[in-house]
């Protein structure tokens, strides 16, 4: 018997399936999340290209026959997308929050690939430390643009907020606090299922009202659900400890495996030929 989907991978895989459209409807690449140069040969087509894989790794992740294969290709070319198109953007300007801001959204992705592929405990608990890496670099980046821009840094309709600069550095720390929950072991179930459900709500607050003006918003709407279905991925390897556990530092912390593989029954296998 197959086992049910869990809702984050769920996520995951609607987020690229939505990722991959985009990319065949406007013919290129995710914008400021994927640093292609204008110069690279063969640009529109490799941007088509990875448009279809993109596209091709949500459909996979859905169905029990394509899910084994599209674990072990998705963590990989996640891999690619950090080194290849974020780390020499730090390379070029080590002291741009920004830059790092990048590489923390894309490695949370990565972290959400890496828990789907790893299905022993030394691959999850590698992914739990690079999203505790991860984590600071999105909130640090959060805190820095407020600084920069005050209370600018949120949309019209969410001036209505008292005090939206307070409001924007919030969740910059929360995103901090989030990290060192995990790493200290003081409820790290909920720290990454809380901070998955506030990148969901930033995701809903800010961009969904600005999808109407076309490309930019409708794409950073979609990576933004990537990254909080990438947390989320993270937070279903704690399940089965308690909420509020504490004394279990992510070194020592035990782990769930986020979304077993489908498993079919001998019957199953007898009746279905050669069905995973």
């Amino acid at each position: 018997m197959n086992a049910m989907p869990q809702p984050s991978r769920l996520l995951f895989a609607a987020a690229l399936i939505a990722l991959g459209i985009t990319g065949l409807v406007n013919g290129d690449f995710a914008l400021v999340w994927q640093h292609v140069p204008a110069g690279v040969p063969g640009r529109t087509v490799l941007a088509y290209v990875c448009a279809v894989i993109e596209l091709a790794f949500g459909i996979g992740l859905l169905w029990p026959r394509t899910l084994a294969w599209t674990r072990r290709l998705l963590f990989p070319y996640m891999v690619i997308w950090l080194v290849l198109l974020e780390i020499p953007g730090v390379i070029r300007a080590p002291l741009d929050a920004g830059a790092w801001g990048s590489i923390g959204e894309i490695a949370i992705i990565t972290v959400g690939a890496w828990c789907l592929f790893a299905m022993g405990t030394a691959g999850i608990r590698a992914a739990r430390w690079l999203l505790i890496v991860a984590l600071p670099m999105i909130g640090v980046e959060v805190i820095v643009d407020t600084i920069q821009r005050g209370s600018k840094i949120m949309p019209p309709w969410l001036q209505v907020l008292p005090d939206p600069t307070a409001w924007a550095f919030l969740s910059g720390a929360a995103s901090i606090a989030a990290c060192l929950g995990l790493l200290f072991g003081v409820w790290p179930q909920l720290a990454a299922t809380l901070e998955a459900a506030m990148l969901g709500v930033i995701a809903i607050l800010f961009w969904a009202p600005y999808l109407h003006t076309g490309r930019t918003a409708t794409t950073a709407f979609i990576i933004s659900f990537l990254i909080a279905a990438g947390v989320w991925v993270v937070a279903d390897t704690y399940r089965g400890l308690p909420w509020f556990a504490t004394g279990r530092p992510v070194w020592k912390a035990p782990i769930s495996v986020s979304d077993p593989a489908p498993t079919t029954t001998p019957h199953a296998t007898a009746t279905q030929g050669s069905g995973q």
